[in-house]
């Protein structure tokens, strides 16, 4: 199904994201995985790309066996290395798969580029260059979102222009970068409406069930780490059963205050762990029920 036709029917939608196999003899693993999260009946399963530009690691095939076991699959795709004829061959195999839904992104810039090297062969320099190529062909095109800044904008002002360049050039929804402190959510929503941006907004959260993942993510997303957050860790740290507890709770918290707040999705960043999707969706079945006027699983 459409994404976008998905968010004009619930008020709150919830989804998962899962990463495919660094090599396919690791298939049958993310496989397993991706089955169990679509067992939990989510709104739509996002399917991340390979690291660093590489196009070639079976986002399709996992996006294929997700909208097989009837779910919505959302395939992301990157600029970064892509030539237009991979674009091309990508988009053909993205329909013949059924793939309706896109995550169109620049991608990280990989580490091993060479000096003078063409990183975007296909001319396409933006994640909005390839959101228009996209909406061109038909999809619904997700969108990415930083609520703190990208890394790489000068300024929050400017963040917010190149964010206007996306959803101006067709972007469908947008997908936030993992924040843990809610507040930071709150106001960058309040500039995008400033700016004009009435798109949908989901709200990417990663939840934190081991200590050693804050400094990771941090490293990943440049979040900031609430006090909060990190007392929990800190005490917690050297017991894996309370803090499993812990940062699922504190996900929890996360979750129905942004739903409190009329945000209008909640993406979980699983990790390709059903076990977490499990456990926060048991904390919050009941609340995403009598919003959304249906019965709980």
């Amino acid at each position: 199904m459409n994404i976008s036709t998905l968010l004009q029917q619930k008020k709150v939608t919830l989804s998962f994201e899962v990463f495919p196999p660094k090599r396919q003899d690791d298939f049958a693993t993310v496989g397993a995985a991706a089955k169990e999260l679509v067992a939990l009946k989510p709104d739509f399963v996002s399917i991340t790309c390979g690291a660093a530009g590489s196009q070639k690691n079976g986002t399709a095939d996992v996006a294929a066996l997700v909208e097989r076991h009837g779910t919505t699959a959302l395939a992301h795709l990157t600029c970064v290395r892509l030539t237009r004829a991979q674009l091309d061959e990508t988009v053909a195999d993205f329909k013949a798969r059924g793939i309706q839904n896109v995550l169109a992104l620049r991608g990280d810039l990989p580490k091993d580029a060479l000096p003078g090297e063409d990183l975007f062969p296909a001319g396409m320099r933006h994640a909005s260059d390839l959101v228009a190529a996209l909406k061109k062909e038909g999809f619904c095109v997700g969108g990415a979102c930083y609520p703190e800044g990208h890394p790489e904008s000068p300024n929050r002002d400017i963040d917010i222009e190149n964010l206007k360049h996306k959803v101006d050039a067709g972007a469908d929804f947008l997908t936030t970068q993992m924040f843990f402190d809610n507040d930071m959510l709150y106001s960058f929503l309040y500039r995008l409406q400033s700016a004009g941006i009435r798109v949908p907004v989901l709200a990417g959260l990663m939840p934190i069930t081991s200590a050693s993942q804050v400094s990771r993510m941090v490293d990943l997303s440049n979040a900031y780490v609430p006090r909060k957050l990190l007392s929990l860790c800190d005490k917690f740290r050297n017991d894996e059963k309370a803090m499993w507890q812990a940062g699922i709770a504190y996900a929890t918290d996360q979750i129905i205050d942004l739903i409190s707040n009329g945000v209008r999705g909640i993406h979980l960043y699983t990790m390709n762990k059903p076990r977490v999707a499990q456990a926060i969706l048991r904390n919050v079945d009941s609340i995403l029920s009598a919003i959304n006027g249906t019965a709980a699983s």
